[in-house]
């Protein structure tokens, strides 16, 4: 029995959702039968391609920064909007160039939500946290119940929504919740430049006839889990976890990044060279998560990694045999 009215039927708002996990969001809503489902996205990282399913299937599409409170104000006057999934932020590597504004984005994007869930314009706001407020393990597996150690202005802005979401709701009793996943990969993660995800941009050097890369000594590992598994968690969540409350979502599938690189390499078929270099300033160390939170409360599905990664790289390796054949 859901704790909240069914998302079937509800006018939903995703921000960020031209985005990696934002457009999975949307996806899945539209197949689960939401009323309508709005997307506000700036295009920093997002992508229309990544949106062609679904405003085919009657999504609608603002191009506008939600940072700013006036472009809320007019989606929220022109959609009857009962839940909001928060997806918009910078990626992590982008706080490297522009620590302020990687800082700025997740907590005045919250903010602003926060202030029109306040005032009634929605019923409920699904908060996208992130692993990284957690900075290296203390103890593994890590819990909700690790202590929050920002080693990243991304990750210290996030940290900061998450409190401010959480007094939120005891200072007004808003409807909110917070779900925090581990390190997504997927189709649709971005693959160009430096804000690019390690599977992605692995793969792409690797097709693109260049050598992989491994920063710094390779042992620091993350928990993977495939997007559509965490969307699947993340929309399950609505019917259970109570509003105020975080949960982890990962596959406690730690691996070293490393490693990682050599897997993409070898499923690709490439069997040259690995580039060391440098490793990065306040990289965490590892990340090596429990979901026992999120099992008991609902049915959690799991894809092994190895069917997931090769799924990833197959739908990789796809795109740029379209890019090739545009040039």
């Amino acid at each position: 029995m859901s704790i909240r009215g069914e998302l079937a039927g509800s006018g939903v708002l995703v921000t960020g959702g031209a985005g990696f996990i934002g457009s999975h969001i949307v996806d899945r809503l539209l197949a689960d039968g939401a009323r309508e489902v709005v997307i506000i996205d700036n295009f920093f990282l997002g992508n229309e391609q990544n949106l062609e399913n679904a405003l085919k299937n009657g999504a609608v599409l603002y191009r506008d920064d939600c940072e700013f409170s006036s472009s809320l104000d007019y989606v929220f006057e022109n959609h009857n909007i009962d839940v909001v999934y928060n997806c918009a932020t910078k990626a992590l590597n982008y706080s490297f160039m522009n620590p302020s504004n990687a800082f700025d984005t997740n907590i005045v994007v919250a903010l602003n939500l926060l202030e029109l869930q306040r005032k009634g314009l929605f019923s409920t706001l699904c908060h996208f946290s992130t692993s990284e407020v957690y900075g290296s393990a203390l103890y593994e597996p890590m819990d909700e119940m690790h202590p929050k150690n920002p080693t990243t202005t991304y990750a210290a802005g996030k940290a900061a929504a998450d409190l401010a979401v959480e007094s939120y709701v005891r200072m007004f009793g808003i409807d909110a919740y917070i779900v925090r996943p581990f390190n997504n990969y997927g189709p649709r993660q971005n693959d160009a430049g430096p804000l690019a995800g390690v599977i992605p941009i692995t793969a792409r050097r690797i097709l693109e006839g260049r050598k992989p890369e491994i920063h710094g000594n390779g042992l620091q590992s993350r928990d993977f889990i495939y997007v559509h598994d965490t969307i699947d968690a993340v929309l399950k969540c609505h019917d259970v976890l109570p509003a105020g409350e975080t949960v982890n979502i990962s596959a406690e599938n730690c691996i070293a990044i490393g490693h990682l690189i050599e897997m993409v390499a070898d499923l690709i078929g490439y069997d040259g060279e690995i580039i060391r270099k440098p490793g990065r300033a306040s990289d965490v160390a590892c990340h090596n998560a429990t979901s026992d939170k999120l099992r008991d409360m609902i049915e959690f599905y799991l894809t092994p990694f190895s069917d997931g990664l090769q799924q990833t790289l197959d739908w990789y390796k796809a795109r740029f045999k379209r890019i090739q054949r545009l040039a």
